[in-house]
């Protein structure tokens, strides 16, 4: 039996990845997300994250999304007092998009499937190498972009936990962004990550921008 898709209420931002098990903390202020918040409290509650492939142009035309998102759950939430809203998902599934609804709100609204990701089971742990060569790579990275980071409690996360959250807080650009969330496992990810910061570090080595294109 074929899957039937789900509606969802989507918030395309580049750069920014939600991935299952994992926070996303979002700062809401433009009108037409400030009616998606509303109108998500008042339903589920859920959010769906997906990275545009392009920015919006002059003329307002909708910019293309790519295939593969993340479902999120809205965990935390303050309303401020001027109508913009802080709040935090929480991941609960990886999406692909089927289509896109005919626009009756302000923010856009698609039908997807989640099936084949499999995201509710839980994650295999990594390999001994796999984890001390993300931590090493972790720490030079850090090391290069200024970063303060306390190993001590970084040591403590569990496999699933660092991977994420190494790929959700690193500068990377969209294509790679979307590379780290649609990788199957956390083991293919992990490796991902190690390859990204590698090729950033030679790239900011070599004189390069300061945040590497990996396209």
């Amino acid at each position: 039996m074929s899957e039937s898709p789900v509606r969802l209420s989507i918030f395309p931002l580049a750069g920014a990845i939600l991935l299952p098990r994992a926070q996303l903390p979002l700062h809401i202020f433009e009108p037409r997300y400030r009616a998606l918040v509303q109108d998500s409290m008042a339903r589920d509650r859920r959010i769906a994250m997906i990275q545009p492939r392009s920015t919006e142009d002059a003329d307002g035309h909708k910019p293309a999304l790519f295939d593969i998102g993340c479902i999120g759950k809205i965990s935390e939430v303050e309303a401020m007092e001027d109508g913009r809203f802080n709040l935090v998902l929480d991941g609960l599934t990886r999406f692909r998009l089927v289509r896109e609804l005919d626009a009756t709100t302000a923010f856009r609204r698609v039908e997807a499937v989640t099936a084949e990701f499999g995201d509710e089971a839980e994650a295999e742990p990594l390999s001994i190498a796999m984890r001390g060569g993300l931590m090493d790579e972790s720490k030079k990275f850090a090391t290069l972009l200024g970063y303060a980071v306390d190993w001590d409690a970084v040591e403590t996360l569990d496999d699933e936990t660092l991977v994420n959250m190494v790929a959700q807080v690193s500068p990377f650009d969209t294509v790679a962004k979307q590379a780290l969330l649609e990788a199957p496992t956390i083991e293919e990810r992990s490796e991902l990550l190690i390859q990204f910061m590698q090729f950033f570090r030679m790239h900011q080595q070599t004189g390069g921008d300061d945040r590497a294109t990996l396209q």
